[in-house]
Formats: C-alpha cells, structure tokens, sequence
C-alpha cells in the first residue's frame, strides 16, 4: 500500500468514482484525468482536500493539482482505479539517463542519512589503532574489544544500512530493504557459502571464474561471497526489490498485501542476490585477479600504477577482493608483496583531497564533515570521505585516484614492498619494514610516495576543483540575520511578466510556487545554474531542476502543450544528467505550437519556494539568458 493510498481513494471517489475515468495521466504538478462525465466530479470537495492544490479543467482534461510528489500519487490513483495509465514517473526514463552519474549518485544518496555516524565509526576506529600503537591498553583486552566492536559496527554491517537508505531511494518498504541487508550479512549461511572441506561442486572448472560450491537451495548451487562491508550488491538486491514489490502489488489482493508482499519481494530478490548479483561480483572479481596477475607478470610499475589509480573504486565495488588474496600468496611464498604496496598511498591521497576541500567549501555543514573524515582518513579508514565529501562532487574524487596512481608509481619506483598485512593508514607503514633483516628503506620509499601523493592531491584540488555552491552573504548579516541569496538566470529569452498575469489559474495564483511568467521570443531554454535535471516530461514541454543548492525550479513552456505530446520539442539533456549554467536544455518551435493553438507563454516557478526568505523577481522588461531573473533569500 502506497504512502499516497489515502489520498488516492479519496480522489477517484471525488472524480466520480473508478468507472467515470477514462484514462489518467500526469506532468509534472497535476493528475490529468479524462472522465466520462465531468458533472459527477465534486469540485468543491477536492479543491478542501488536504493534498490537493486546486481543481482545473482545461483542454477536455479534469486536472487535480497536487504538486512535486504527484507521479507518487498517481501510482497510488493506478492501483486504487484498477487502471492502467502512461506514466511519467522516472522509471520508463530509467534506461536513458547517464547509468555511471546515476550509480553514483546512488550510493553517495544511500550514505547521506548515516554519514555522521559514518565518520563517528571511522574515528573511533583510528583511535582504537592509535591507542593500543600508545600502548595504554593490550590488544584482545576488553577495552580494545569494546572499541573495535563500536567501531566495526557500520563498516561490518554496512548492508543493513544501505538496505534502508536504498530502499527509501527506490521506494521499497524500508523493513524490507533492511530484511535484505540482514540476509547479505546473517553469518551463518556467509560461514556455510564458504564452506569447510570438498565442495559440493565445482563450476566453470579450468576457468578464471572456477567457483566452488558448498551449498546448494532447492538444488541450485550457490557461489560463495562475502558480502560484510559491502556497499553495490546490497543495491543492486535493493533495485531489484522494486520491481518484484511492483509486481506483487499488483497480483496479490489488497487484503493479504500487508505481509504477503513483503513475503515475497523478500524472498524472491534474496534468491536473485544469493544466486546471480552475488555470483556476477565474484566473477568480476577473479577476473580483475586474473587480469591484475596478468598486468603484474607484464610490468610490476605499470601494476603498480594501475592498482593505485583503480584501488578505491574497486573497493566501491567490492571487487579490491580480487587482489587480496594475490597479496597473501605473495607475502606466504615470497616473503613480500608488491600489490598492497602500490594501494597503500590511496588513503591518503584521499585524505589530503579532504583538507584541500576544507578550505574550499561553501555549504557548512559538508565542511564540517571535513575534519572527522581527514582524521579518520590518516588512519586508514576513508569511507566517510569517499561517500560524504568527494565521490559525490565527483571530481575531487577522481583527482584522488591520480594521486594514488602517482604514490604507486613511486612506490614501484623505489622498489617499496609490504612484508605484513597489519595496520592501516600511519600504522601501516611499519608493513614495509623487512621482518627478517630489519631494513627500513621500503618504509622510506613509502614516506617519499605518500608525501609525494597528498602533495599532488591537495595542489591539484585547491587550484583546479571550485565548489559551485552558490553562497553569498547579504546585508542583512550586518543586522544579525545571516541571510544567503541564490540568483537565478533567466532560461528563456523574452518579455517578462508578473506570474499572476499567468492564463493558466493555478501558475496565476501562485499554488505551485513563486517565479515570473516569460512571453518567449525565441524558442530555447537554457540552464539558470548549474544543477540536475530532477525532472523532464516524456512530451518534453517541461522541465524541473535542482540546483546545487537545492533549489528546485519548474520551466514550464507553453500551457497545455503536454497535448502536442512531445511534437515541436526536442530534448538536449536527459532525465539525470548534470547542467551546466547557459546549456542547452529544449528547444521548441514557437511558431509551429501557436499554430497549433497553444499559448507559449512559459512560467518560470520555484516550486519549493516555502523553504526560502523571499523571492526577488528582476525589474526588467526584457531578458536574455545571461540576465538575472530571479533572487532567492535563504
């Protein structure tokens, strides 16, 4: 049953009732129903309904405004009519977004409710390392149990956590994506996966990806994984969820939904993760050992370089497991290690992008995130930098794996080898030290490479990354008020207008926001900030952006031209990408929807305009894409 099921009943009985719809669909503010007879609709009762803006018809459409969340709503209209519709929710759009930006707007999505406690963890377990390096307790001591059991507790059951922040992203029941996490981590059948003694079976044997087999679930085998602190297979488990929730809600009755959709949404997707999304990360994981063995035998520097430059995302993925056990080997037969060796500037290089980013950035509280990741950070432990502060703004992420890529290249160079698998971040350098001759100049060279790295890292971010938060003081601090303004750019070129001047009653009226009203003369839009397209319209005649802010912005050309139904329109972004200020966003061909019949005129609306001061519309008449259009007071 969906957040809006309430709602939805209420609306079809005040419609008319399930058999006086003919079709329903929705852009982006209202559900656009074609009923049979509009005179069975009570207007009055809907325009009073808490959830419901206004009542309008309009083009043979009974439109009920509901705001940004109506694509929730109309799924929950669907299900209560017993209706099918044409959607324009995201995900029929799902395919054509940018699915790298997408993932890793996704994960880094997923951390953000739990990144203070992220980072709390991560210091907690730099502390604990530093402490028993002091000696103030023993190892294995209670204090130390206590610490590490407190520390661990994120990173170890990781899973569960983004199993809830996943679920609430791809509109799971929350307990069920907490279920799947659990069942990722449940030790028992990890234990059993891995198995003691001869396999049951053994898959693809003779191959890179040969698979032992100790367990087998209705006689299908499966493959052994380990998914404790893992961060992409529970999502894609999560993912996956969605659509089997979809469906079971649309098969079971509404009666028995209550426990039997959760029954088998989780049954069903954990089957699916146990035996393919688990088994496809650990093939890509003994290929990428396969491969890494490969690249090593070619030449250790380039190993060395390639291992620095992919370490993190690797770990991302998962899939840094592939060269784990190669380091194992290496150390057990060789006496050292030349793979943990070219990873081991990573964490640093990461860190030092963290303090440049310190100096950097505008949003507050992203800044105070800042110093619990760097400490935590030089103690090995940089998840709360990846996900809270760098993967997120993409490229201080990216400017980290080039420092890493250098650390290795250095520390190929000076023929740094790691002889024990011991601490982590300043702890582990002691693992370059030569247990058997007491040599230190592999901990040397490893000094040199991480100096090297952070130096690199930290130059590079502060001269080439610019926080494109907008964050400007105002007068009124002066007063004791700190007041932050956002300006936004015109996206059409034309005479502006009042937005009450609006022919459309709900845009006049201001329901769905503040803005101005924009009589075009020339058919383009083009992005106000730098942002995200939250939202385009399959018929391409709106579209919603998020600045970096959080500002949300609706550009609404023409009125009622959803009806042209995408004809005269062409998209140049897609739903998901990242804007620039001044690109191109739609085009539209304003003679030809004149033509047509329509109106162009194009309200300009800050649709969670609640959240702001004030908003300040221009006092020009006339306004280009470069001139400011609006100001909005925080």
């Amino acid at each position: 049953m969906g957040k809006y099921h309430d709602l939805a009943e209420k609306i079809v009985a005040n419609v008319g009732g399930k058999d006086n719809i003919n079709s329903l669909t929705h852009c982006i503010t209202r559900l656009r129903f074609k009923l049979k007879d509009e005179s069975k609709a009570n207007d009055d009762v809907l325009k009073n309904m808490d959830g419901v803006v206004t009542v309008m018809k309009s083009g043979g459409q009974y439109q009920v405004v509901i705001g940004n969340h109506v694509p929730h709503v109309y799924e929950d209209v669907l299900d209560v009519a017993g209706i099918s519709g044409n959607s324009s929710s995201s995900e029929e759009d799902e395919g054509s977004t940018n699915v790298f930006n997408k993932l890793i707007d996704v994960i880094s999505g997923c951390f953000q409710p739990f990144l203070g406690a992220l980072c709390a963890c991560g210091m907690l377990k730099g502390f604990n390392a530093l402490f028993l390096y002091l000696g103030l307790y023993e190892a294995a001591s209670g204090t130390d149990l206590f610490f590490t059991a407190v520390g661990d507790s994120i990173f170890y059951f990781m899973p569960i956590l983004i199993g809830l922040t996943a679920a609430r992203k791809f509109k799971v029941s929350e307990f069920t994506g907490i279920a799947i996490g659990a069942a990722l981590v449940y030790p028992t059948i990890q234990a059993a996966a891995v198995g003691a003694g001869d396999p049951l079976m053994t898959l693809f044997q003779g191959t890179i990806i040969e698979s032992p087999v100790f367990i087998q679930v209705f006689g299908l085998p499966i493959i052994a994984n380990n998914y404790t602190s893992s961060v992409v297979p529970v999502i894609l488990v999560v993912w996956f969820a969605k659509y089997v929730q979809k469906f079971a809600k649309k098969i079971i009755p509404e009666i028995v939904q209550t426990f039997l959709v959760p029954f088998f949404t989780i049954v069903i997707s954990m089957f699916v993760g146990f035996l393919i999304i688990g088994p496809i990360i650990t093939f890509a994981t003994n290929i990428l050992g396969a491969g890494f063995t490969a690249l090593y035998d070619f030449s250790p520097i380039v190993m060395s370089v390639v291992v620095g430059f992919f370490w993190q995302p690797l770990v991302i993925f998962g899939l840094h497991w592939s060269l784990i056990p190669l380091a194992m080997i290496n150390i057990q037969t060789l006496g050292s290690d030349t793979i943990l060796a070219a990873s081991f500037t990573a964490s640093f290089a990461q860190t030092a992008v963290v303090m440049a980013m310190y100096f950097k950035l505008k949003d507050k509280k992203l800044k105070e995130l800042c110093i619990p990741a760097v400490i935590s950070g030089f103690f090995g432990v940089t998840e709360p930098a990846i996900y809270g502060l760098t993967l997120p703004k993409k490229k201080p992420f990216v400017i980290s794996m080039i420092g890493a890529a250098i650390g290795g290249l250095v520390t190929a160079l000076f023929g740094a080898k790691s002889y024990v698998m011991g601490g982590l971040g300043v702890f582990g350098f002691v693992n370059h030290i030569n247990t058997e001759t007491n040599d230190i100049s592999n901990m040397i060279g490893q000094f040199v490479a991480v100096g090297i790295a952070m130096v690199f890292s930290f130059v590079v971010t502060m001269l080439f990354w610019k926080d494109e938060t907008v964050v400007e003081e105002t007068p009124e601090k002066a007063e004791g008020l700190s007041v932050r303004k956002e300006t936004i750019q015109s996206p059409v070129e034309g005479q502006m207008m009042p937005l009450s001047t609006a022919k459309d009653q709900a845009f006049a009226e201001g329901i769905l926001g503040k803005g101005v009203l924009i009589h075009p003369t020339k058919g383009e839009v083009v992005a106000p900030f730098d942002g995200t397209v939250m939202t385009l319209f399959p018929t391409k005649h709106a579209i919603g952006l998020v600045s970096e802010n959080g500002l949300e912005l609706l550009i609404h050309i023409g009125l009622d031209t959803v009806q042209l139904d995408g004809k005269h329109f062409t998209a140049h972004v897609e739903q998901g990408d990242k804007v620039k200020k001044g690109q191109k966003l739609v085009s539209f061909d304003k003679e030809a929807i004149e033509a047509a019949g329509y109106s162009v005129e194009t309200p300009v609306i800050v649709t969670n305009s609640a959240d702001y001061l004030d908003i300040i519309d221009s006092d020009k008449k006339e306004v280009c894409s470069d001139d400011d259009l609006l100001t909005v007071l925080v």
